[in-house]
């Protein structure tokens, strides 16, 4: 396998050959997803490995979202640059290749095989693959509107983000003229400079906070260079038109007063729900706040050799995060497989997030194991708090409290250091964070 990945460039990013229906694979590591996190492990994972690296994606291209997200803003906290969506996308991919990392697009696991092994569909059929070790690094996806419950009429011209960025960047298709978008988080800024590019101006966005929840200079900007109105405490509740949108009705959450707003086209942004239908499958244990797997960490999943990096532990952080996670779980596959896969023996200590909190990740911590990603833990919140104050709690004694310079808001992550932690007692029972 390895000895052919320098022909990818000519194969569609598929390395080795199509093989024939029912073959199987053995690398020393899969890696399912190939989007910042998945192509960063992988570059990490290649030369430490003596066997392959194989990453398997299910779209036709490598580079997972940012290859759609024409914009800039890509490659800050990993690359030490900043780019745009599609030429992060291609500098991650790259460098996998570089690595020696093989990459089959166009394959969708299936299903589970066995505890290290998973079924593989593609336009050649089908594959199985049974690695040492398995990454998952599927990520995560918006809510539609069929999921957010939101009645009326089902018209055409209502997107996601990712939608929208798939059909004007990659299709180069006419997505309307006037539009609204749905929620105020960084990507609804996103969809904002999409919609612009494709030549339909922004009639409102939406958000049910008191304030946006993207970052005060993207707000700022955003309304003025884009000249976005910005409707805070409101909600869309009917969606109107056929064939195609023709209108939508905004209600106010405080007065209930309720108005009519003409457009062609819908975004909904944000809501963010991670890829974790192969963890559900495969019964891997599921953190109930962010649904994604439960993990400690050295971001192993509940299953021996099978581990987990990006957004579908966290939705939803920057791509540059996300890649950062996927640098992380190398070193732990690494020493996973040098070890010759021995398990975890320390019982782990759950992390709890208290109310407006909505979770904490990871999850689980181990003693003896190292510190998370960029030595943060990460937050989500429902609520702003602009001086946040964070309680530290074990069997209901304060381990800690620290006051942060950075507000805590709904839509982004919440960054909480790591060092909070230090005064947990491995054989104390569940610790819970807070924020006031």
């Amino acid at each position: 396998m390895r000895d052919q990945t320098d022909q990818s460039h000519q194969t569609d990013q598929t390395s080795p050959p199509p093989a024939p229906a029912g073959r199987t694979l053995t690398p020393d590591v899969l890696v399912i997803g190939a989007g910042p996190a998945g192509l960063t492990a992988a570059t990490a994972l290649a030369p430490r490995v003596p066997g392959d690296v194989l990453v398997l994606d299910r779209e036709k291209e490598a580079g997972g979202i940012p290859r759609h997200s024409d914009h800039t803003g890509y490659g800050l906290r990993d690359l030490r640059r900043v780019m745009t969506g599609p030429a992060y996308a291609r500098r991650l991919t790259d460098a996998a290749l570089a690595a020696g990392a093989v990459i089959k697009t166009r394959a969708t696991v299936t299903h589970w095989a066995g505890d290290l092994a998973v079924d593989v569909t593609s336009p050649e059929g089908r594959l199985r693959v049974e690695p040492k070790a398995i990454v998952l690094a599927t990520g995560a996806r918006e809510r539609p509107r069929s999921a957010r419950r939101v009645p009326g009429d089902r018209p055409a011209g209502v997107y996601t983000t990712g939608q929208l960025q798939n059909a004007v960047h990659l299709h180069h298709q006419d997505v309307g003229r006037r539009a609204v978008v749905v929620g105020g988080e960084l990507v609804s800024w996103s969809a904002a400079v999409t919609l612009r590019e494709a030549g339909c101006s922004v009639a409102l966005m939406t958000s049910q906070y008191e304030r946006t929840e993207s970052y005060a200079a993207f707000d700022l900007g955003g309304r003025a260079l884009l000249k976005v109105p910005v409707a805070h405490r409101t909600r869309l509740v009917r969606i109107i038109g056929k064939p195609r949108v023709e209108a939508v009705e905004i209600e106010h959450l405080d007065t209930g007063r309720r108005r009519t707003v003409e457009c062609d086209t819908v975004v909904f942004t944000g809501d963010w729900i991670p890829d974790h239908e192969l963890v559900r499958s495969g019964g891997l244990d599921l953190d109930p706040g962010t649904l994604g797997p439960l993990v400690d960490t050295a971001l192993r999943t509940s299953r021996p050799g099978v581990f987990a990096a990006g957004n579908l532990l966290h939705p939803v952080d920057t791509a540059d995060v996300a890649a950062i996670d996927g640098r992380h779980v190398a070193d732990q596959v690494a020493s996973w497989l040098a070890s010759g896969g021995a398990p975890a023996t320390a019982a782990p200590v759950r992390l709890l997030a208290d109310a407006p909190l909505r979770w904490v990740s990871p999850g689980l911590l181990r003693p003896g194991d190292p510190a998370p990603p960029r030595r943060r833990l990460l937050l989500w919140t429902d609520e702003f708090v602009r001086v946040p104050h964070v309680t530290v709690r074990q069997q209901g004694r304060v381990l800690a409290e620290r006051r942060l310079a950075w507000p805590a808001a709904p839509g982004r992550m919440f960054r909480v250091p790591w060092s909070v932690l230090r005064g947990v007692s491995p054989h104390g029972g569940p610790v819970t964070l807070g924020v006031r």
